[in-house]
């Protein structure tokens, strides 16, 4: 029983040194099942939507529909001859599926999926500076696409690896100035305040805490009534909060290289890019360290601006502690209203991965890859400056309600940006009109001119069939 409760009744700051090693190593089994598990279910959802989108089955061969196709794959990747080309740099070519893959892993770490401080995450200690760490982290993965881009000694591994390095460099600050956005409607660095602030709480009978579970020493304050997804960053400042939530699920699709800035691995230009030269395991790494990723950036989506583990009304996210006047929790155990109140945030958490994980696919199926120029454009002439100014007029707007004007404020600060979207509507129209003059004055035939071509009439003559004379059998 003492055990029992020093794993799972007693505080964090109540336990012996050798319950947390233990608890640390359950919330990490925990991440690694949920975190990589779900590899095989990306490859699967993505694989059978693509077949839905383009009109054709998609896998349905192994398993029930083709449920266990990702498993054979996988058995595949792994049986293949390990081929190891001849004049590559081993160390770092050997390096670098491990370099792309192991920040993804520690991604795992300050990801929450509850409220609890003991339970709510791997880490959930290192919450204090959750997103600090998470960028640290982020940053890491182009490394090992660059290592082996360069160990390869391939021109197009080489060249899929520069642009995969150009590319994190265009849209990395652009993500870290919408991230900002969202620290500053937080005020706070750590993950699980993030998803707390979008949310409204009950207190227990003490006004601070929340309502005891049973005998343990834990307290659950359930979602109020009047909390929602209106509370939620993405809909916050409107519409600058969703100015930076569609700035991070832009920059997200970059930092994970897929469609339509897949360009380090664009097939019809360089083979396979950086992975060009990579086999068996070695290339499953890099592999699942695409799809992990994809993931992680849509968990940190998640948290930032759509409620992390809060459901879209707060009565749906908990038991209900009374129904009709009868209490439900006081006739319920302890640990069975922990779980089940933990399981339903964890379930809501999972249902917007999903829709996160489907927008990621549709996208894909839907748009064309970008011409390289054409991503850079967008990167530092659009990406970059949309989200430097939607930042400062976030902190105007929490400026100005500070002041006598209150709310009001929020509305005097988004006149700025509604002059400076005039003016850009009207340069960008000016400009348009200027260069379809320039081409018009410059055409070989100018539009709206006869070409000199005279319609010829249609002469018609009628035509005579002449019958072949009948021959007689006889």
């Amino acid at each position: 029983m003492d055990i029992w409760q020093q794993l799972f009744v007693l505080p964090g700051d109540k336990i012996e040194w050798w319950a947390e090693v233990v608890r640390s190593v359950l919330r990490l089994v925990i991440a690694l099942v949920g975190g990589l598990g779900s590899v095989p279910i990306l490859v699967w959802l993505e694989r059978r939507l693509l077949g839905w989108y383009q009109g054709r089955l998609g896998p349905n061969r192994v398993g029930p529909q083709g449920l266990l196709q990702p498993l054979a794959d996988a058995l595949k990747l792994i049986t293949k001859e390990d081929i190891t080309p001849t004049n590559v740099d081993k160390i770092l070519y050997y390096m670098a599926p491990g370099v792309a893959l192991a920040p993804v892993i520690m991604s795992l770490t300050v990801l929450p999926w509850g409220s609890s401080r003991d339970w709510g995450a791997v880490a959930p200690r290192l919450d204090t500076g959750g997103i600090l760490l998470l960028l640290a982290i982020a940053s890491i993965e182009v490394y090992g696409v660059i290592l082996a881009g360069w160990s390869s000694n391939n021109k197009y591994s080489l060249l899929g690896s520069l642009r995969a390095a150009s590319q994190v460099i265009s849209y990395e600050l652009g993500m870290g100035l919408s991230i900002l956005a969202v620290l500053l409607m937080a005020g706070q660095v750590s993950t699980i305040g993030i998803v707390q602030h979008q949310g409204v709480f009950e207190l227990g009978p003490d006004g601070v805490s929340g309502y005891p579970i049973g005998e343990s020493a834990y307290t659950w304050a359930p979602q109020a009534v009047s909390s929602g997804f209106w509370n939620w960053h993405f809909l916050a400042f409107f519409p600058l909060g969703l100015v930076a939530c569609g700035i991070y699920l832009i920059s997200m699709l970059a930092e994970t290289n897929r469609a339509p800035f897949d360009l380090p691995e664009a097939e019809t230009e360089l083979v396979a890019g950086f992975h060009t030269e990579y086999s068996s395991f070695k290339f499953a790494m890099f592999f699942m360290g695409e799809y992990a990723n994809m993931g992680i950036v849509s968990a940190i989506a998640i948290v930032l601006f759509f409620g992390g583990y809060l459901a879209p009304w707060g009565p749906l996210g908990h038991i209900p502690m009374s129904v009709f006047g009868v209490p439900v929790w006081a006739s319920l155990p302890g640990w069975f209203v922990d779980l089940s109140n933990t399981g339903i945030g964890i379930l809501w958490l999972v249902l917007k991965w999903f829709a996160l994980i489907g927008f990621f696919i549709t996208v894909r199926a839907t748009l064309p890859r970008l011409r390289y120029d054409m991503l850079m454009k967008l990167g530092w002439k659009g990406i970059i400056p949309v989200a430097l100014i939607n930042l400062l007029l976030i902190a105007l707007s929490m400026a100005l309600q500070q002041t006598k004007l209150g709310w009001f404020g929020h509305f005097v600060a988004l006149v700025p940006g509604v002059v400076l979207l005039g003016v850009l509507f009207l340069w960008k129209k000016s400009s348009y009109e200027a260069a379809a003059k320039e081409a018009l004055s410059t055409a070989l035939v100018p539009a709206g001119e006869s070409v000199g071509i005279a319609r010829l009439p249609i002469r018609r003559e009628p035509v005579t069939v002449k019958m072949a004379p009948r021959v007689s059998e006889d």
